[in-house]
């Protein structure tokens, strides 16, 4: 693997610089003057805020953008092996790194370098931790792969020792980062592309936890079935942290207001340590706030700098996001695109008590859909209505016969009352005519689904 030495800014190009993740490492280079070049398919709020940080953006992807003078070019999983500018790279011996090889390689450069993992809570937990961060006025350099308010986008440079950052197991990952503090948020089946089952994930999760230094620290779910096997013969510090006074930190005297927020008593092994009250709901976010909890105290954070910090803590975009009321409808975005956190949101949703709960949902890859169909049917039952967008294709081609008409059907037959259109233009109208005063509309999926809601309050 090439090893860029960071005290030597070169010229990096960046195939698909419009994805969440790959500006972010951009904009970090571009603060330490390395020369940025980058291509993806359209404009973009990242694309133009990086050109005019100094990158030069190409539209459109062609052997033609692999010019003399790139000395390194950068690419994610998505980019497949026939994308004329990685052939080009590769034909012209210029040397390549993933995505996930390049942000290990930055995270080498910082002493406190943390990485949050998870099937799910990724997002919403990073940015809870860089809230704490920001409180106590520590200054650290943040990947996020959703847009945070507080810092602007999905990235901030700071000028400490602290890195932080999501790690996910797509594609392993995850196995590039050697971070002091990992966190392990939970561990189901996903990605049925890549991971053959739940056993094969678990291994992906095993080898990250090994990649923690024996000075380091392990914080992670204790409720992840059998953990112990995940943290089986290592030598760092394990911390773990749940719902149930069986853990390292966990929540006592957990109520919820109307809106569906927990306040909740934070337990550090038999002693109480404070009360804290979220301003995001559900139970799940009960879940995530542990666990910036337990990672700011082992941190040596102050309880009060927690406190004030998660107190204050509103949801990053697109997770369970208030875009706006139409006419007493009440239009949230969420991010949620695996059976679970479908459960998670629309429970949320239905304790708000609203009249009814409308779901929008946007099936995210082909695979995914027809591994955990029962699971995708019967998570969302739990909404009174649901409305199906065609799946969003993202990285794949093959459609495996499935489609959302099959989801449809099964609703139906299930009871529940469920409609399909194949543009979002028809579901758009179709909502104008079927929401009224006292509904939540829940737009949901990992695609572009959230124009929907964007559309009806004309945005």
């Amino acid at each position: 693997m090439y090893k860029i030495n960071f005290k030597k800014p070169i010229h990096l190009h960046f195939i698909g610089i419009g994805g969440i993740s790959m500006s972010g490492l951009a904009e970090i280079l571009l603060k330490e003057n390395f020369h940025i070049s980058g291509s993806d398919s359209k404009k973009t709020n990242l694309t133009e805020h990086l050109a005019h940080m100094g990158a030069n953006i190409l539209y459109g992807q062609r052997a033609s953008n692999i010019t003399e003078g790139i000395d390194v070019v950068v690419y994610t999983a998505a980019i497949h092996p026939d994308n004329p500018e990685l052939k080009a790279a590769l034909d012209k011996q210029i040397p390549t790194l993933t995505r996930a090889e390049l942000l290990g390689q930055i995270m080498e450069n910082y002493k406190e370098s943390i990485a949050v993992s998870g099937t799910h809570g990724k997002t919403t937990t990073t940015s809870m931790i860089t809230h704490i961060f920001l409180k106590a006025s520590v200054d650290p350099t943040v990947s996020i792969g959703g847009i945070l308010d507080s810092i602007g986008g999905n990235i901030r440079v700071g000028n400490s020792d602290i890195f932080l950052t999501e790690a996910c197991e797509y594609t392993n990952s995850f196995l590039n980062f050697y971070p002091k503090y990992a966190l392990i948020l939970n561990i189901e089946e996903d990605h049925p592309d890549f991971f053959k089952n739940l056993a094969d994930v678990r291994h992906s999760f095993t080898k990250f936890a090994n990649n923690v230094p024996d000075n380091g620290t392990l914080i992670l779910n204790g409720e992840i079935e059998n953990y112990k096997e995940i943290t089986e013969n290592l030598n760092c510090n394990i911390v773990t942290y749940g719902l149930t006074a069986s853990y390292s930190y966990y929540a006592s005297n957990i109520t919820f207001n109307t809106q569906g927020c927990a306040n909740f008593t934070l337990m550090q092994k038999e002693v109480a340590v404070g009360e804290i009250s979220l301003q995001v709901p559900g139970l799940y976010n009960v879940s995530n706030a542990l666990a910036a909890c337990a990672l700011a105290m082992e941190m040596n954070f102050s309880f009060s700098q927690i406190q004030a910090a998660l107190n204050d803590f509103h949801t990053p975009e697109r997770r369970f996001e208030y875009k706006g009321n139409l006419g007493g409808i009440t239009i949230i975005d969420d991010y949620a695109h695996h059976p679970t956190e479908i459960t998670a949101t629309l429970t949320t949703a239905k304790a708000c008590n609203y009249q009814r709960v409308i779901c929008v949902f946007q099936p995210h890859t082909y695979s995914r859909t027809k591994k955990y169909l029962e699971g995708f049917v019967q998570a969302l039952s739990i909404a009174d209505i649901v409305v199906l967008a065609d799946i969003y294709a993202a990285r794949e081609t093959d459609t495996l016969g499935i489609s959302s008409e099959i989801i449809q059907k099964m609703l139906q037959n299930s009871g529940c009352e469920c409609y399909y259109f194949p543009s979002f233009d028809q579901i758009t109208n179709f909502l104008l005519k079927k929401c009224i005063n006292g509904d939540m509309l829940i737009t949901m999926g990992a695609g572009d689904i959230v124009q929907v809601g964007e559309q009806l309050l004309g945005k």
